[in-house]
């Protein structure tokens, strides 16, 4: 009979291996130890509570350029990564896949690559990983202090923050993000107001009434 320590030397064994595996041949650096672990603490923010909008720009790999305020009105996700993050790389296609589940829906994904990760890496990881979605490179670090003044400092990574339509910061997760925890913010943050693109209801002739 295998002891609980033969179980886990064989688990510690075979993440070690998929690691390895995930390094070989992808054009992405070996996976680092310099991330600080949030051990996916969450937190969220009530309506009535939040901050103003999150003032965030950037550019892609490719040159394109990317502003938040033209996000507004849409339910925005931002993940905070980089190329050699174990954990980083451990959500990317929970991420991806989320992104899909919820484009009919407006929902917009968008990447924020620390440490200075170069083009290349940024490709390889999106490439690897099956990552669709952009990234903005923030090797100043300037998306995490935009971040940092509306109440959340992203020192964890990765760090997920899921922004309202008016853009203001609704949740946030620190460290690696389990699919269940963000579909659930999400979808709160969704029943909060009509999805990007659809029209508010117009107030019924009983609530009409009520309020004259």
């Amino acid at each position: 009979m295998t002891g609980v320590g033969g179980v886990r030397g064989a688990g510690v064994l075979l993440a070690a291996a998929l690691l390895a595996g995930c390094s070989s041949g992808d054009g992405l650096a070996a996976p680092g130890q310099g991330y600080v672990d949030g051990a996916g603490t969450t937190r969220e923010i009530a309506a009535a509570e939040r901050t103003p909008a999150v003032e965030l720009s950037g550019e892609t790999v490719e040159g394109e350029p990317v502003d938040l305020a033209d996000l507004r009105g849409s339910v925005v996700v931002l993940n905070v990564w980089y190329a050699d993050c174990p954990p980083c790389r451990a959500e990317a296609p929970t991420l991806q896949g989320i992104s899909e589940d919820y484009a009919a829906q407006g929902v917009r994904f968008l990447g924020i690559n620390t440490r200075n990760d170069s083009p290349e890496a940024v490709r390889a990881f999106h490439e690897t990983f099956g990552v669709t979605y952009p990234s903005i490179r923030d090797s100043a670090g300037t998306a995490l202090l935009a971040l940092r003044e509306r109440g959340i400092a992203a020192v964890a990574t990765p760090t997920t923050v899921v922004l309202d339509a008016q853009g203001r910061i609704a949740a946030a997760v620190a460290g690696q993000v389990e699919a269940g925890t963000l579909t659930d913010m999400i979808d709160r943050v969704l029943t909060e107001q009509p999805a990007a693109g659809t029209p508010a209801a117009e107030p019924s002739a009983a609530s009409a009434g009520a309020a004259g």
